[in-house]
């Protein structure tokens, strides 16, 4: 897209914003400016009563659960008493198209922004390991194995009985001359084969078959459809991409200190996921459960936090959600993710800007993670371990050779952050000589937000 049409569309954008305003005001007058400031009000209350939901018990945990059902309600009650509903409805309809083009003009796209993919041999023996009991039976229901073996591949099922090892098996197959690993089935078990593939130089292919692929997600790959990741064996294509290691292991998406890993640990967590978490949330909030940590990472030291989450590579930070996708896996550099709360007023704030005192995101090339306790549990890929006290994260830069198939659906552009200033200077009239309203936007990876 040409800096031509990316200033028509941020003029377009705040054009969109004046009529947002221009309706309210010419429908209800002055009298509307009060409606707006409820609706804010409002909307802290909901973001509040939610911090006081998880961070209490009993009585005001209760209290907190009305306030964030009773304040949207009142606001509605509110424009509809006024007449003024459809109003709201058209004003922030508008605005939604306005952030919705804005963010359209400050992206600016290009190849930057795809891995670059290289020419892939076809493999004479790849040895495939498929977990039947992942993402509720997908090796079953897509007929993988039969698929991976009509293509030439061995395949193993970790069936059982009892506990099978999958390093074992890979570092079997290898010896026996594999030239190819993959995996299908979760995370955690690509993450485990992915770091035997690189060790001994060989290509990794994955196959959609877990609960929520985030890893293929990343890659670009079908997740609807686990078979099409077959493909790639005879029309293939080579993605180079980094690897973390973390405690003598590897991690392909991230590790999770703090509140989450510790609530995973927990043994009633697998009967029941929702009461446990919310039992525990409180102690965790307040300090008087689980480990205090700190971080250092790129020359920057995180003290206290309650989340912490080292990545390979760094997530998108673009919306209220927080964490998104990776773009790209090939960086060479950790993602730094760190989460503090101590108040209302700070879960208003991280969530009403994206960022706050709270919140610390960074990258590097090695995190130190330390704690008050000999050890920590850590979440490495969904999978909780125990590892001892001080943890050292470390990137591999384009470690691992993955092999995709030439026809995948791909990695959409990364989302450009709704910087207002920025759009402002686009879409101003005053001639540039460089063509270029402002200069080229930092990546995420250079940006500290604490």
């Amino acid at each position: 897209m040409n800096v031509r049409t990316r200033r028509w569309l941020a003029r377009a954008s705040f054009a969109l914003v004046l009529a947002a305003v221009a309706l309210v005001l010419a429908v209800a007058g002055w009298h509307s400016l009060t409606l707006v400031a409820f609706a804010v009000i409002g909307a802290c209350a909901v973001l509040a009563g939610a911090y006081w939901f998880l961070a209490n018990r009993g009585a005001l945990r209760w209290i907190a659960l009305v306030l964030v059902v009773a304040a949207p309600v009142l606001i509605l009650l509110a424009f509809a008493h006024a007449r003024l509903l459809w109003v709201a409805v058209a004003a922030v309809a508008l605005m939604v198209l306005a952030a919705g083009i804005g963010r359209t003009a400050l992206s600016t796209g290009g190849q930057d922004a795809v891995m670059p993919a290289g020419p892939a041999a076809r493999p004479l023996r790849p040895f495939l390991i498929m977990n039947p009991r992942s993402g509720g039976g997908k090796v079953i229901k897509f007929a993988l194995k039969d698929k991976a073996e009509m293509l030439g591949a061995e395949v193993v099922l970790l069936d059982g009985p009892g506990i099978v090892d999958v390093a074992a098996l890979a570092r079997q197959a290898v010896a026996d001359g594999a030239d190819l690993l993959g995996v299908a089935g979760g995370d955690g078990t690509q993450a485990l084969v992915a770091g035997i593939a690189a060790e001994h130089g060989l290509p990794f292919l994955v196959i959609s078959a877990g609960t929520r692929n985030h890893f293929a997600l990343d890659l670009g790959l079908d997740r609807e459809d686990p078979a099409a990741g077959l493909n790639a064996l005879t029309d293939g294509e080579e993605l180079r991409v980094d690897l973390g290691i973390i405690g003598g292991r590897t991690f392909v998406n991230n590790a999770s200190f703090g509140a989450y890993a510790e609530v995973v640990r927990s043994p009633a967590y697998r009967d029941d996921k929702r009461g446990t978490t919310l039992q525990m949330l409180p102690d965790l909030l307040h300090g008087h459960r689980g480990a205090r940590l700190s971080a250092q990472a790129g020359g920057i030291r995180i003290d206290g936090p309650q989340a912490l989450l080292v990545s390979n590579g760094l997530y998108e930070m673009r919306d209220v959600a927080g964490l998104g996708r990776r773009g790209r896996l090939d960086g060479g550099v950790l993602g730094v993710v760190a989460v503090r709360v101590d108040s209302a007023r700070q879960a208003v704030e991280l969530a009403r800007r994206g960022h706050g005192n709270g919140l610390t995101v960074l990258t590097a090339d090695e995190v130190l993670v330390d704690a008050d306790t000999a050890e920590i549990p850590v979440g490495i890929d969904g999978e909780t371990v125990m590892l001892p006290t001080p943890v050292r994260c470390t990137i591999q830069p384009r470690a691992l050779s993955v092999i995709v198939p030439r026809e995948r659906p791909g990695v959409p552009s990364p989302k450009a952050a709704l910087e207002w200033p920025r759009l402002r200077q686009l879409a101003s009239f005053r001639s540039h000589p460089d063509g270029e309203p402002f200069p080229a936007q930092r990546p995420p990876q250079d940006r500290l937000r604490s």
